[in-house]
């Protein structure tokens, strides 16, 4: 499929995201020919944007994170304003409350300068309250990606302009909806896939139990992601979605060296191996994924996947480490290759 094909199916309003990503990987017919029939549109809509300093980001683009691509529902597209090279880092979600507490605030400021400082990229949706918290912490040491529920162009909320464009300047504003998308309600509950889609690990600050956040929080559990949540006060009712992902087995964070422990970001992944294997990252073929994979040969996540004995999950995270350490690279497809 072209970039321009690409481009024609994320300007359909009513496309189905229901197992988009499988019907995409099979060149479906029926998505081809609606593509095919909005080529033109697609076409001068891209040139378009990129007047305007935007840019579009396959779903077949070796650039697009294999762990993204590794979702049900990934979007034909991704129209960005800044620099994919964060794309590159390793990257945790931080959401909550949009009305949330001076508390909550500061939390996940400190959270995300922390963690940012460590090079994992914070990823959030530009919302008011702990989202924006989260994006300005980031900017202070690191880098972050805002998740749009609208096109890249129009921010909301629009009090937030200024920030998108500071995050423009070093990390990424991102968006499935193409330029001129108002911000219009049911957008922004599909936005949270892609928030935890982005990401290793979704963290939840001050979410009371109708939240958005944990929308954010079921879709990292259904992709495989973990989930965590910061714990807060039993008494004011806003803690009570957090206290709930909590009694579920979401992991408790208090601070940014909780989520580098539970992650295991800065150290080679762990992965349970063979009888022989050592898997301690090494990049001789004890490795339990390198080990399977040979020179000048592509592999996509199913091949390793039943190779390895890993679950997709597991794998991906391996796979982000190994790619972060120069070991392997990614390739067309979404396939991965040793170098």
């Amino acid at each position: 499929m072209t970039l321009d094909q690409s481009v024609a199916l994320s300007l359909l309003e009513n496309l189905s995201r229901i197992g988009l990503t499988a019907r995409l990987l099979e060149s479906d017919p029926e998505l081809i020919e609606l593509s095919t029939a909005l080529l033109d549109r697609a076409r001068a809509e891209r040139i378009r944007a990129a007047e305007a300093g935007i840019g579009v980001l396959a779903w077949n683009d070796p650039v697009m994170p294999s762990h993204l691509r590794a979702i049900s529902d990934l979007p034909p597209v991704l129209w960005y304003r800044g620099s994919l090279d964060c794309l590159k880092q390793p990257a945790v979600a931080i959401v909550g409350s949009r009305a949330a507490s001076s508390v909550a605030l500061e939390t996940a400021r400190r959270l995300a300068a922390d963690i940012a400082l460590r090079g994992i990229t914070v990823v959030s949706g530009l919302a008011r309250g702990v989202d924006s918290a989260a994006h300005r912490g980031a900017l202070e040491t690191g880098r972050t990606i805002a998740v749009l529920g609208s096109g890249v162009d129009h921010v909301y909320p629009p009090e937030h302009a200024g920030l998108a464009s500071r995050i423009a300047e070093n990390g990424l504003v991102v968006s499935e909806y193409p330029p001129g998308t108002l911000p219009l309600p049911y957008h922004f509950p599909m936005r949270n896939r892609l928030i935890s889609g982005l990401s290793r690990a979704v963290v939840v600050i001050e979410a009371s139990d109708k939240s958005g956040s944990l929308i954010t929080a079921s879709c990292a559990a259904e992709q495989g992601r973990d989930v965590m949540a910061v714990p807060g006060n039993v008494l004011s009712g806003r803690n009570r979605g957090g206290h709930a992902l909590i009694r579920d087995g979401a992991k408790i964070v208090e601070c940014g060296d909780d989520i580098v422990a539970e992650l295991g970001f800065g150290v080679p992944a762990q992965i349970d191996a063979e009888p022989g294997a050592s898997g301690n990252g090494s990049t001789s073929s004890e490795d339990p994924v390198l080990g399977r994979m040979h020179a000048a040969c592509p592999y996509d996540l199913d091949e390793l996947a039943g190779a390895c004995g890993l679950d997709t999950a597991r794998l991906l995270t391996h796979l982000a480490d190994l790619e972060l350490r120069g070991l392997i690279r990614r390739v067309e497809g979404g396939r991965f290759m040793r170098r």
